[in-house]
């Protein structure tokens, strides 16, 4: 059995050694760091699973171990050593995720006890990752569901970023389930059991917006008879997400960027600056580069939030989700609908699902099959439960070529490729995926069909 690695940090020597020395005895590998720069550096090179935490600590101190820890997505666990009257310490400890607080001086049949602990949820954990690695794979995260690489590509990139701290974008149309991102990674976060708030830039006037986010004082304006919080207080120690940020008015994006850079506010009308602890959550579907450039989206906003994006594509690019995403919705729908005979979707009907081009997205196949579940007689749902636009499709519906008799296969792949590029606006990477190809395939395609120079024909 290889044994488990435990940090040990302490400033005292002596106690350092001995600390080392009783819990190797115990069959651990032990480091020791003998301040909390150290201790930050072992826990990147090291990695242990386990860190054995003083809170007084010259260079950088326990709790500012534990935080950066956690900033870092290093989620080791960490019991701390507390001295005589650190008690309220020790507590804040473990609200920035410490296992457990000792105080001095320690009981080593306590600690010892401890760590047998540690190491059983340490393995249940462990066997949690390689569940949870399985289910992406299979297609599911959380509420996250999807079949297709696009959609296995997110899930990674929300099991990546959840568990630091670092401020999120999310981009793509409406409908595709931006929100539902946001609320998986806050819900796999450090943060996950505070609060999760959510407020849409583009739902409330401008005027409105401001006392939204940060609050007022009574009488800041007319009709505040009382002092109201906002979402930075109401999403303190959890997660706020800022829903269509590309729609905030650009005098409002400095006010943002001034909290999020400093990490204080104040209410409409108050004097006091008030400190937040909140993780935030963008989201558009918006071109925010393209608004950037064209100075309607702040720069340095702009920058400060997009420090991990990730990109949600369109239902219609991802048709191998839908059989996935309808089972999930005839589930979770049903018993509402008065539907519970319902068992699924017949071949033809998904078929003509996966080939509609879903121009509301996610929500809009939602509600398709909420309306199916609705007028449904059986226990499959057929085409003739669908709703006009997607059963009796008109021809300008989804994008489209028409092949000539005549033509010759290099001639209709050259459209194909073309059509699709145009499809997914010059993306290459998307156009190789809806065509299943590699990228190497799709960059020989376009290099075949690249009209000749002049003086190259013989």
């Amino acid at each position: 059995m290889v044994s488990r690695r435990i940090l040990v940090v302490e400033d005292d020597a002596s106690t350092r050694e001995a600390w080392r020395e009783l819990i190797a005895s115990w069959g651990f590998e032990v480091a020791a760091a003998e301040d909390g720069a150290k201790a930050l550096d072992l826990a990147v090179s090291y990695a242990p699973e386990i860190v054995l935490l003083d809170l007084r600590l010259p260079r950088k101190d326990g709790l500012t171990v534990l935080k950066e820890m956690r900033d870092r997505g290093l989620a080791i666990q960490t019991i701390v050593i507390s001295g005589e009257g650190e008690i309220r310490d020790a507590v804040r400890a473990i609200k920035l995720g410490a296992y457990e607080y000792l105080s001095k001086p320690v009981d080593v049949a306590h600690l010892k006890h401890l760590l047998g602990n540690l190491l059983s949820h340490l393995s249940v954990s462990e066997e949690n990752e390689l569940l949870r690695r399985r289910l992406i794979r299979a297609g599911e995260l959380g509420d996250l569901i999807g079949e297709s690489e696009a959609m296995k590509r997110v899930m990674l990139l929300v099991e990546q970023v959840a568990p630091t701290s670092a401020s999120v974008l999310i981009l793509g149309e409406s409908g595709t389930g931006k929100e539902m991102v946001a609320k998986t990674i806050h819900g796999r976060s450090a943060r996950a059991r505070g609060p999760y708030v959510a407020i849409n830039c583009a739902a409330l006037p401008e005027t409105l917006m401001e006392s939204e986010l940060f609050g007022h004082e009574r009488g800041a304006f007319t009709g505040a008879d009382h002092r109201r919080e906002g979402c930075f207080e109401l999403a303190r120690s959890g997660t706020l997400l800022l829903d269509e940020i590309g729609e905030m008015k650009v005098e409002l994006q400095a006010k943002l960027l001034r909290v999020l850079e400093e990490c204080k506010f104040r209410r409409l009308g108050g004097t006091t600056e008030i400190p937040t602890d909140v993780r935030i959550i963008a989201a558009s579907n918006r071109d925010l580069e393209s608004a950037r450039q064209k100075g309607a989206f702040r720069e340095d906003l702009y920058y400060r939030l997009n420090v991990f994006a990730i990109r949600i594509p369109p239902l219609r690019e991802r048709p191998a989700d839908i059989p996935a995403l309808a089972a999930r919705f005839i589930h979770d729908l049903s018993e509402a609908s008065g539907a519970t005979h319902v068992r699924g979707i017949d071949n033809t009907c998904m078929e003509l699902l996966k080939a509609y081009h879903w121009p509301g997205n996610v929500r809009q196949l939602r509600n398709v099959i909420e309306r199916a579940l609705i007028v449904t007689s059986g226990p499959l749902i057929t085409i003739a439960d669908l709703p006009p636009e997607i059963s009796r499709p008109s021809h300008s519906a989804a994008p489209g070529f028409q092949v000539s008799l005549g033509s010759s296969l290099d001639e209709v792949e050259r459209q194909l490729i073309e059509r699709t590029l145009e499809f997914v606006s010059g993306n290459k990477a998307r156009a190789a995926e809806i065509l299943g190809v590699s990228l190497k395939t799709l960059y020989n395609r376009l290099d075949r069909y690249q009209p000749k120079a002049e003086g190259d024909s013989m």
